[in-house]
């Protein structure tokens, strides 16, 4: 899935809709560090930003995507991916209100992709949360829905219920937490996996199997993570707020991680959690 992949490429969605394979991650990043860091990132080529109502930085993330596109008229609003999530499951009316809020601060005019951001409250308050993101696909506010951090039994429930699966589920996913029950289901029902912690929040960069497989490519430990991610078919959303990062993060795209690499990395898995279990 990752052969000859650029910085440009896409993934096509169930739903049809195209999603770059690397997007910047801004989560808890002040609203000065995400406007920065998404001006930077869309400068170096990036065009996948991902937030969330919780990070309470959307407003600087569309305001860095509609600057940039002031100053950049080659590209188009279409071309630059961007992802936000609600904040909690309080109902539908609430969800709904809170989807339109969300489109409304972004300025972007629609949201290309909209998460469940987590499964608490319940399988009733899941179900009236998408059921609003159906709602509000259907409107015309988003382009693609999905959820974040479900694991297989919420996944199930979904099936379960007859409603349209989502398009993504973004969850904490690295070589030291696999899922392989998660990563299964999904592409038994071609829903794509984004990783929001790919970098394993720089936990483990000195990991001497990680450090040997960096060194065998001449490549930092993060940048084989992502390189990682890429060829599992993840979607990876690396954060930084440091610009050299931002590019360095990207520059993924030269080099191949062979069959015995993945398995060494595949081998370190130890369950680990970088943030929230699912």
């Amino acid at each position: 899935m990752s052969a000859n992949l650029t910085l440009q490429s896409t993934y096509k969605l169930s739903d049809g809709h195209e999603m770059p394979v690397l997007g910047l991650g801004v989560y808890e990043m002040t609203g000065d560090e995400a406007y920065s860091c998404v001006l930077k990132a869309l400068e170096i080529g990036y065009r996948h930003v991902d937030s969330a109502a919780w990070y309470e930085n959307e407003q600087e993330c569309g305001k860095a995507i509609l600057d940039f596109l002031k100053s950049h008229p080659e590209v188009k609003r279409e071309n630059i991916f961007y992802t936000t999530k609600l904040r909690q499951n309080v109902g539908y009316e609430a969800s709904l209100q809170a989807i339109r809020e969300s489109v409304d601060l972004s300025g972007l005019g629609y949201v290309d992709l909209y998460l469940v951001h987590g499964p608490l409250g319940g399988p009733a308050m899941r179900s009236a949360s998408w059921k609003a993101c159906l709602k509000a696909q259907e409107l015309g506010l988003v382009r693609s829905i999905g959820v974040s951090n479900y694991g297989v039994k919420h996944l199930q429930e979904m099936q379960a219920s007859g409603d349209p699966l989502p398009t993504i589920d973004q969850v904490d996913l690295h070589p030291f937490q696999t899922r392989p029950d998660i990563v299964e289901l999904c592409k038994k029902h071609d829903i794509i996996l984004q990783a929001w912690a790919p970098l394993v929040r720089g936990m483990r960069f000195n990991h001497p199997v990680l450090k040997q497989i960096a060194s065998q490519h001449n490549k930092s430990t993060a940048q084989v993570l992502l390189r990682y991610s890429l060829q599992k078919g993840f979607v990876p959303l690396p954060k930084s707020v440091k610009a050299e990062r931002i590019a360095s993060n990207a520059d993924i795209f030269d080099f191949d991680l062979s069959t015995k690499d993945i398995q060494l990395l595949d081998s370190l898995d130890e369950q680990l959690v970088t943030d929230w279990e699912v």
